[in-house]
This record gives C-alpha cells, structure tokens and sequence, in this order.
C-alpha cells in the first residue's frame, strides 16, 4: 500500500470526536423534543402528553463516518433516511 491510499483511508474517528458527536446528537434529539411539546396540546393544562419524537438526523458539523461508528458500538440505532435513535444501552 502506497503513502497516498494510507493517507485516504483514515481510521475511525477519535473518542473525543465520538464524545463530542454524542454530545451533540443528545442536545439536538432534546431540543427536537422540546419544539415539539413547545405546541398546542402538550402544555400542563392541556394532559401533559410528552413528545413522541424518538429519532433526529444528527448534527452536520460531524462527518457520516463518525455516525456510522457510533451506530457500530450500539450507541445510536440508525432508522433509515438520516435518522438515528438513542439505544437503551
């Protein structure tokens, strides 16, 4: 294997970054969660329904392989179509 394939075939992502995605990926499913139950029918005079969302498309500022990753290490499930989900794990 020459230099240049080594250099285009990195490893997985570093643990930092697979934190941070983590990080990130439960702010963005919290704040979908909270825009929804922010509508009409959820409010505590209202029943107090809690939101159904369960699966977001995670944030862009990370690649598609540190996703992939965290859905090979059981973390995130993936749904289809961009979404991911937490595991109960």
């Amino acid at each position: 294997m020459s230099d240049a394939e080594a250099e285009s075939t990195p490893g997985p992502p570093s643990k930092e970054v697979l934190k941070k995605a983590m990080k990130a990926f439960r702010k963005r499913l919290k704040m979908t969660r909270l825009d929804d139950e922010s509508r009409m029918g959820y409010g505590p005079m209202s029943g107090g329904n809690k939101s159904a969302v369960c699966a977001v498309m995670p944030p862009n500022q990370y690649p598609k392989e540190v996703w992939e990753e965290l859905a090979k290490q059981g973390r995130l499930r993936y749904l289809g179509q961009g979404t991911y989900e937490l595991t109960d794990g």
